[in-house]
């Protein structure tokens, strides 16, 4: 899942600036918030908890705080995003998404890590720009909106590696467990897994047993389309398919 000049190449094509924006959306390395009227947006939270709602900017804040109430006011906000797709020092990194628009409350939530109640801000994207900064001269890219709100970019190359970097860095006791279970392996015996290449319809998997490393690449009985379908056929391939 690497980015090499071809993945920003031709993105005066709105699908594919569309597909480049809502991945660094989705896998951000970092992002900065600037909100109408308000000069400390992070005061009163140590986190702006942000997510990626199916293209919408998502944060999850301590009701009362700035940002909370800034969203009852229906403030303007820009939304600067760096890019976190691929490793460090490649190509991938050299895009910013900005994005501009309306904050809005999304209502209330239980905090699944502290279990705070936290309110659900998100951003209303009234324009999006994307830049490229890894040439002799930024280029920038305005971003149609209907491309951007597409349905088509639910499964974009963001998300996808976010999902591998969960699954290798959170669970990797199941993970574990997936390769024991199907491969005939002692479950003590294998040292350690590793998701890549995730796509909507297979994955790599690597691991390493006393017999030395594995690789195998699983496809799935189907390609997903939604990130349900996505978590669903991945848990059966891993559960069935390394025999």
């Amino acid at each position: 899942m690497t980015m090499d000049t071809s993945y920003l190449a031709a993105l005066d094509q709105p699908a594919r600036l569309a597909a480049a924006a809502r991945s660094v959306l989705a896998c951000p390395s970092g992002a900065s918030l600037v909100v109408d009227g308000v000069q400390d947006v992070v005061a009163g939270t140590t986190d702006l908890g942000m997510q990626d709602l199916d293209g919408t900017p998502a944060f999850s804040v301590v009701p009362g705080t700035a940002l909370s109430q800034a969203a009852r006011r229906g403030s303007g906000a820009q939304l600067t995003i760096e890019s976190g797709l691929g490793p460090l020092g490649s190509p991938d990194r050299d895009a910013t998404l900005t994005l501009t628009g309306t904050l809005h409350n999304h209502g209330r939530e239980d905090c699944d890590c502290c279990g705070e109640i936290r309110d659900v801000v998100t951003l209303s994207v009234g324009f999006a720009l994307l830049a490229r900064t890894g040439g002799e001269r930024e280029e920038r890219f305005r971003v149609s909106l209907p491309d951007f709100r597409s349905s088509a970019h639910r499964l974009n190359r963001g998300y996808l590696q976010r999902c591998v970097e969960h699954a290798n860095r959170c669970h990797q006791q199941e993970l574990r467990r997936a390769v024991a279970g199907t491969s005939g392996t002692p479950l003590a015996q294998v040292v350690g897994v590793s998701l890549s290449d995730l796509r909507p319809d297979g994955v790599g998997v690597h691991w390493v047993d006393p017999d030395g490393a594995h690789t195998r690449t699983l496809s799935f009985s189907r390609a997903a389309s939604t990130t349900e379908e996505l978590g669903d056929l991945l848990r059966e391939e891993l559960r069935a398919g390394l025999c």
